[in-house]
């Protein structure tokens, strides 16, 4: 079975079938990942040249029109022009949307019919949140229909941030970055791929004369004003360097303007590190190989992998429900269910990792 496919994939596929100019007469983009889902509005907005936009390229909503509106201009045809460009927002709310005037207000399900023969002059993008029921018509002649680009984007998960960063600095900076700098990219910011490439933007542009980031210009650039890292406190963890942890996260506490913000960033940062320690260990129990496990949990980056692979090595198999017992007993002290202060919290879940 093959392996499904992450929204950074996905993402290049779209834009692959655009540059091509192989593009299917209608698609249908959704998903929670909205940074993927407004660089394709941006580069379906940009097919038309400007000088014919006016009559040959129309940006709905879809809680502003009725289906009845917007299938109207997907039959019209171009003018001076070989093709038209229909986008529609928030496709899934075209229900609710106009009418007051007393014209036809159709259905959403009289897209069925333009799906199954669309007008060929007409490219149509329908965007949304969420895909329709697949157990409605219109979710279904969505789906099913080989003239439909249906495509979903999904949160791209943690452990895949650090490879992206590597990917994105080289797509669109045509720069490297170093594995290290990329990881400590991903830790500072998250997983929220819209300030990500802010950030890298800025990092790119201090570092216009060099063809590589490294790990100092990420610390200079996003102002790391902390004296460590939560990868430094993961590594003296990993160490089982009891003095050394208990001391970095001190000095964390005590440098950061919210104990809170700093402890809800931490478990989620050694909650993705110990998922991937788990998968690691509970492969290796079932006698896969490193390569195998590598390939298994979808990590491109040599070198991050080599570092979990580390990472869990110092660790046995019968240790994890302790740990994200740990793990979760911190999250609830943090949301109210403990009488302790931050320092304890911290104190108490990096005992409690390392045994």
């Amino acid at each position: 079975m093959a392996r499904k496919q992450n929204s950074n994939q996905v993402f290049q596929q779209v834009v692959g079938e655009l540059n091509s100019g192989n593009l299917k007469p209608i698609y249908y983009l959704f998903g929670e990942e909205e940074f993927y889902l407004d660089q394709l509005l941006e580069k379906f907005s940009s097919i038309i040249s400007p000088e014919q936009k006016d009559f040959n390229f129309d940006l709905l909503y879809g809680q502003d029109v009725t289906p009845a509106q917007a299938l109207s201009i997907a039959r019209s045809f171009p003018m001076v022009a070989e093709k038209r460009v229909l986008i529609v927002r928030n496709f899934l709310q075209l229900n609710k949307g106009g009418g007051e005037d007393g014209s036809p207000r159709g259905h959403i399900n009289d897209f069925i019919p333009y799906i199954e023969n669309p007008n060929p002059t007409t490219l149509l993008v329908c965007f949304d949140e969420k895909k329709p029921a697949g157990n409605t018509n219109i979710g279904k002649a969505f789906k099913k229909d080989k003239k439909v680009g249906f495509y979903e984007f999904e949160r791209m998960p943690d452990y895949l941030i650090p490879d992206w960063v590597i990917d994105w600095v080289r797509s669109n900076h045509s720069k490297n970055i170093e594995p290290a700098a990329a990881q400590l990219l991903a830790q500072f910011v998250g997983n929220n791929l819209q300030l990500l490439s802010t950030e890298i933007d800025k990092v790119c542009t201090f570092v216009d004369t060099s063809d590589t980031v490294t790990e100092a210009d990420v610390k200079k650039i996003i102002g790391s004003y902390r004296e460590f890292t939560a990868i430094e406190l993961k590594e003296a963890i990993v160490a089982r360097n009891m003095e050394q942890s208990l001391y970095i996260s001190e000095q964390m506490l005590q440098h950061t303007k919210s104990d809170t913000g700093e402890l809800i960033r931490l478990v989620g940062f050694f909650n993705s590190v110990f998922v991937n320690v788990w998968q690691i260990l509970r492969l290796s129990e079932k006698g896969f190989a490193k390569n195998q496990i590598q390939s298994e949990l979808g990590i491109g980056s040599s070198w991050y992998f080599n570092k979990l692979w580390d990472d869990a090595s110092n660790f046995r198999y019968v240790e994890m429900p302790r740990i994200f017992e740990a793990l979760l007993d911190a999250d609830r002290s943090i949301k109210g269910f403990s009488t302790l202060d931050s320092t304890s919290i911290l104190f108490f879940l990096v005992k409690r990792i390392i045994g």
